[in-house]
């Protein structure tokens, strides 16, 4: 029985326009990586639907390669910011309430069977019932149409090219392996592992054999968060301050359970993201670097699979 997510689904609009704030967009290099393989195996530019597209950052982000571009999200607040986001960027998008199960098939009007070229998923996969996402998936793909679904992981501190980061990357670890893991969920775990355990079309109990599975295409960046160079690099390592780092840890799902557990500690020193924020600071501090210079590099690790539905 596949857990209902509920923690995004609930976000209020200025939930949303928090988590716009502190979640950093995707890289134009991976949206390239994602329209050259979709093209070059046969794929077209009409219309593009972005699944559990949240505040909008992928849809926006490859809306300019379509003709037609929809995110659609369970969240009312995401959707309210999405449109708001869109707006001001004068992009004609349409962003809708509706779930990765039954993928606009109770829009108005709905998202027609047969009419999709690409559809995406960007750091939402993990949340969806895969057996009626799939199915759904199917339903709305034009035939040798794309599904791409990708993963990146949470910041991790690299401990090499930060002042004092093995204390730092071991203080974050902690805290996500004691205060936070009560509000941790499985699949959570699924995104951490780069999308490995994430069931597709052909291992379900009743496998969708609309998709092809020779056509399966996976490729990963900076998997082991180590900072390495890559030469196809696609926004990998970063640059935050220390408040930015507490914001983007308050988009992660743990946290805002936790948030929704202890509600009269959000925003204050006692908040697990200011806590966390406030330790990196003194640790830095030991070492020489002086109070409001507080740097860090951040990695992430991303994961894209993509698989054509049979022509």
């Amino acid at each position: 029985m596949v857990q209902e997510e509920v923690t995004f689904r609930s976000y209020t609009r200025a939930q949303g326009d928090t988590y716009a704030i502190g979640r950093p967009a995707y890289s134009p290099k991976l949206f390239k990586v994602i329209i050259d393989h979709h093209t070059s195996t046969g794929g077209h530019l009409d219309t593009v639907v972005d699944v559990g597209c949240g505040a909008g950052q992928a849809t926006l982000g490859l809306a300019p390669y379509f003709t037609n571009a929809i995110g659609i999200d369970q969240s009312k607040g995401m959707i309210s910011t999405a449109r708001a986001s869109a707006a001001s960027k004068s992009l004609n998008v349409r962003f809708e309430v509706s779930a990765a199960e039954t993928l606009g098939s109770d829009l108005e009007p709905p998202i027609a069977d047969g009419s999709v070229d690409l559809l995406t998923a960007a750091t939402a996969a993990h949340w969806f019932d895969m057996a009626r996402f799939w199915r759904s998936a199917a339903r709305v793909l034009k035939p040798g149409g794309t599904a791409a679904l990708w993963v990146r992981t949470g910041v991790a501190v690299d401990s090499i090219r930060n002042p004092n980061g093995v204390a730092i990357r071991a203080m974050v670890k902690e805290i996500f392996a004691t205060e936070l893991r009560p509000f941790s969920r499985l699949e959570s775990a699924v995104a951490r592992d780069l999308y490995i355990d994430l069931p597709l079309p052909w291992v379900l109990d009743a496998p969708v054999e609309e998709f092809d599975k020779e056509s399966f295409y996976r490729k990963e960046w900076n998997k082991y968060r180590d900072g390495a160079e890559d030469e196809d690099e696609v926004g990998t390592g970063s640059i935050l301050t220390v408040e930015e780092f507490e914001n983007v840890t308050g988009t992660n799902s743990t946290v805002t359970r936790w948030r929704e557990a202890n509600p009269d500690k959000v925003g204050t020193e006692e908040d697990i993201a200011r806590m966390m924020r406030r330790r990196i600071e003194s640790l830095l501090h030991e070492v020489g670097v002086e109070p409001g210079k507080e740097v860090l590099v951040g990695q992430v690790a991303i994961a894209l699979l993509m698989v054509k539905k049979v022509g």
